[in-house]
């Protein structure tokens, strides 16, 4: 399996830079199992869910995760967190002009420095002193972490459309960006309709953006995401098996939370981390129907939606949404895969 086979060329102008007006008017496609397409708008997703589903969502809320520092020198410093490790120490993604070393000062103000201890991996571990907590120093200083081919700076806006209004427990720092397209009274109609909405919590990392650097795709090394399902979401999918029902997930973030805990012995509620890589011929254990973005060419996410729809059924979807001139990446369109005779499970 090659990385070239997750491959396709997409116009620049189709890259979503800024979200629509309303959350639920971007545009659906629909793809069955079959391979039949037909287009919608996203509010049109629940004429494709049925009484006894469960819709999942990822309740992650994204922090202000990107901080702009300066060197004693005056060099600019720019750190991404990737995940706090205590009450002074944090894990970061840092960038500047000369190569970090172990002892250097980040000056966030006067009274915030980031001091890095040592490289972990390709991130650097960093202790900080102030006076409030590194959530705080993140909502008061901190920006947007915008994924990097917006090619923009973070504005006012984004503050609450690169969030889902469902957003709950701060972690992230990347949207769980399927999750973008719903709105509270989209939710609300689902829920009349006899559909159960349930929720679990996975932190985006950035390494959701690490791109694939070997041809051999079962070679490359998944990054690690902190994850929970409570005992409310383990009781929902039972019943929901039960009445016969589909677990339905919206996003990648969803599904590798729930394909990880139905891989466990033990499948009661927890909080863990995953390193799952799911690529064709992985086979799914829990999610059903897949609502999802349209992800970047050769990256991992291409690589799940393959497993889980065919290869050639999304390279064909992904034409025809390139021919439609659908809106691609973390502020697009979306797709709702496998949602009519889901036989393969």
């Amino acid at each position: 399996m090659k990385l070239s086979d997750f491959h396709y060329d997409l116009p620049d102008e189709l890259i979503a830079r800024y979200p629509v007006a309303e959350r639920s008017h971007s545009r659906l496609m629909r793809m069955d199992t079959a391979g039949h397409i037909s287009h919608h708008h996203f509010y049109d997703v629940i004429d494709f869910l049925r009484p006894h589903d469960l819709l999942v969502l990822n309740n992650t809320k994204v922090l202000k995760a990107r901080l702009l520092g300066k060197k004693s020198s005056g060099g600019a410093v720019e750190l991404l967190l990737e995940r706090l490790i205590d009450d002074s120490h944090c894990l970061m993604h840092a960038k500047s002009n000369k190569p970090i070393k172990p002892g250097l000062q980040v000056f966030i103000s006067d009274e915030i420095i980031f001091e890095a201890i040592e490289n972990q991996n390709g991130l650097w571990l960093f202790k900080f002193t102030a006076a409030i907590s590194l959530e705080d120093i993140l909502e008061n200083h901190g920006h947007v972490p915008l994924p990097p081919y917006f090619r923009r700076e973070d504005e006012i806006a984004d503050v609450t459309r690169y969030q889902t209004v469902f957003a709950l427990n701060p972690g992230a720092v990347a949207a769980p960006t399927a999750g973008l397209h719903f709105d509270e009274a989209l939710l609300e109609k689902i829920k009349t309709k006899g559909i159960d909405v349930q929720y679990l919590t996975l932190h985006v990392g950035a390494g959701t953006f690490k791109p694939v650097k070997v041809e051999d795709v079962t070679n490359h090394v998944m990054h690690e995401e902190h994850y929970e399902i409570t005992p409310e979401l383990v009781t929902a999918i039972q019943e929901t098996k039960k009445k016969g029902g589909r677990i339905v997930a919206c996003g990648t973030t969803v599904t590798r939370a729930l394909e990880t805990w139905a891989r466990l012995d033990n499948q009661t509620a927890i909080r863990g981390s995953t390193k799952i890589f799911i690529y064709p011929g992985i086979p799914f254990k829990c999610v059903d129907v897949l609502i999802t973005n349209f992800h970047l060419p050769d990256s991992t996410l291409m690589m799940l939606v393959s497993a889980f729809a065919g290869t050639s059924h999304i390279l064909k979807a992904y034409q025809t949404a390139i021919e439609n001139r659908y809106r691609f990446f973390s502020f697009g369109d979306a797709m709702i895969l496998g949602a009519v005779d889901i036989s393969r499970y």
